[in-house]
């Protein structure tokens, strides 16, 4: 605001600056959409190694294609990763499993009552166990209004440890809130109230007290857990087991609507509506455990999913390609790709499957889609070179791969290519290499301008970082002083990129452009409440093809 001035002297006036820095928004965080044995499926999750996937969803799993695609995800290089969870949707009269721990913590209300994390038969491999805590001023007693939980994942191993919780709900050490980081159980929500009995010893839901028999889940105790151990060795206070109620005898697998998910609901691949942001889709589940038209089905939606929200969907091939016995048949069927028309540009298919180790068969080498490679090797590119760069060629090396299920000839990939598919090879003294860096509308005959895989990713890049880093423009005055201060955040923003080699040309004026005054903004777009920005780039295209001319020179006299 001006100035008010009353007095003779110097004022100091504080000028907002008009430089508003534009931040470039990641571009490789893979989003993994598919059937996991545990974990949370109120997703999407964050994760950032694979590490983290093996705490909250259990690691490798034979029948989750899912999580081979995430290991071979990290294996390459990637970073960031979204994990949804999807699960078969519920029974009408199907019960949430109820883990019921059968000893009653001292002076409280109830015996606390938790349930899994989420759905699946994992659970029935929980355990719990309520044990007293030791009285400071009288060792031999119970502390009044506390107690310690374990939760054992007898699948895992995963065991969590919660000392010292409080009976008081409202206290900070509360069931509700010290559970509020476990991987394995949440509080029960709904309040559920386990059986009272008069005596609190007495084991609740057909568990026995001391010599009695074991859980009903079969799982043993160690010796220390026996009926009759303590905290603090007194001889006060016995152990109790738990029971998981209401679990079916194996996991139902998710169908197509569980996959393609509910937008209201926010599940399946809807629940990347949740996700800050992701830039790379991959649903290997719809190649592994869907076939026909419900695979296709779900590519198509996840696709125009990805077309909506700015990022790029790795299709995996279809069925029909893996069972083909040459590359030309294989040829012939991509004259149709699973995915065209607009969404195709958000698209991107791999071929053939990768030959790598299946651990959780006994070190058997099998084919796995190809998607989570190179969500890896993209991710890995981007880190080195950038997103304009193809992640294609010689250092696109594919990690952790063993072969390729169909080796390809030059031939073979020259069909391929120029149907838009982008192949896998393996050259001498390189071994496994992504060779191709072309969208589902690299067909030759559709001379689309978004044929090349780096030129799309680039201008998917540049549309979210511009529109995030616009909002600021919104109800400013729109008049010259808006005009040239989003000239200057943008040619700035552009200019970072053309220095990092992001575009083509000598001169920042030969690479890109932004144009924003009254010659693109004329007095009824401003009654309209409008400011048109124009932003253009000159891409770099891949060098895919590499011509040599060589010429033989006759001798010559030199006069």
């Amino acid at each position: 605001m001006p100035v008010k001035v009353s007095y003779p002297g110097v004022y100091i006036d504080e000028v907002k600056s008009s430089v508003r820095t534009i931040t470039g928004v990641p571009t490789s965080i893979a989003a993994f959409v598919g059937w996991a044995p545990r974990g949370p499926v109120d997703g999407p999750v964050h994760i950032t190694s694979w590490a983290d996937y093996e705490m909250q969803f259990g690691g490798l799993h034979k029948d989750s294609p899912m999580s081979y695609a995430v290991e071979q995800f990290y294996r390459n290089g990637g970073a960031e990763a979204e994990i949804v969870r999807v699960v078969a949707a519920p029974a009408a009269n199907e019960k949430t499993p109820l883990l019921r721990i059968g000893k009653k913590p001292k002076s409280g209300d109830e015996r606390p009552t938790v349930v899994p994390i989420g759905p699946g038969v994992w659970a029935k491999n929980l355990e719990a166990r309520v044990r007293g805590v030791e009285d400071d001023e009288d060792p031999e007693r119970e502390k009044e209004g506390a107690y310690s939980l374990t939760l054992t994942d007898t699948g895992t191993g995963v065991e969590e440890t919660y000392l010292n919780i409080s009976t008081d709900p409202d206290s900070p050490r509360s069931l509700k809130r010290v559970l509020a980081g476990s991987q394995l159980v949440r509080w029960d929500s709904n309040g559920k109230k386990a059986p009272e009995k008069n005596d609190e010893d007495e084991p609740v839901d057909g568990q026995q007290g001391e010599g009695g028999n074991q859980p009903s889940n079969g799982n043993q105790p160690g010796e220390d857990d026996e009926a009759g151990s303590n905290a603090g060795g007194t001889g006060q206070s016995k152990d109790f087991f738990s029971t998981v109620e209401h679990l079916p005898d194996k996991d139902a697998f998710p169908a197509l609507a569980d996959y393609k998910g509910d937008p209201v609901k926010k599940n399946g691949v809807q629940a990347l509506l949740k996700a800050d942001i992701f830039n790379l889709l991959c649903i290997p589940d719809a190649t592994e455990r869907l076939t026909g038209d419900n695979s296709e089905d779900l590519v198509l939606a996840a696709a125009e999913f990805c077309r909506e929200h700015r990022a790029l969907l790795l299709v995996d091939p279809p069925g029909t390609w893996n069972d083909a016995p040459t590359a030309g048949a294989v040829a012939d069927s991509a004259r149709t790709l699973p995915v065209t028309g607009d969404p195709a540009r958000n698209a991107a298919i791999y071929f053939p499957r990768v030959l790598a180790t299946d651990l959780p068969r006994g070190g058997l080498v099998r084919d796995f889609p190809p998607c989570g490679v190179m969500a890896g090797v993209m991710a890995r590119t981007d880190a080195q070179r950038g997103v304009w760069k193809a992640p294609a060629g010689t250092d696109a090396s594919l990690n952790g791969v063993q072969g390729l299920k169909m080796p390809l000839t030059d031939l073979e990939n020259g069909q391929l290519n120029q149907r838009g598919v982008n192949c896998l090879r393996e050259l001498p003294a390189v071994g496994p290499v992504a060779w191709g860096a072309r969208t589902m509308r690299g067909n030759d005959q559709l001379t689309d301008e978004w044929k090349y895989l780096p030129v799309r990713r680039l201008a998917l890049f540049l549309e979210e970082s511009l529109y995030r880093g616009t909002q600021w423009v919104v109800f400013e005055p729109n008049d010259e002083p808006l005009w040239a201060s989003i000239r200057l955040n943008i040619g700035a923003f552009m200019n970072s990129l053309f220095r990092e080699g992001a575009f083509q040309g000598r001169t920042p004026t030969d690479a890109y452009l932004v144009k924003c005054d009254r010659e693109n903004n004329p007095q009824n777009d401003i009654d309209r409440g409008i400011v048109n920005i124009q932003v253009g780039f000159a891409p770099l295209k891949p060098a895919e093809f590499v011509i040599i001319h060589i010429q033989q020179l006759a001798g010559q006299v030199q006069v």
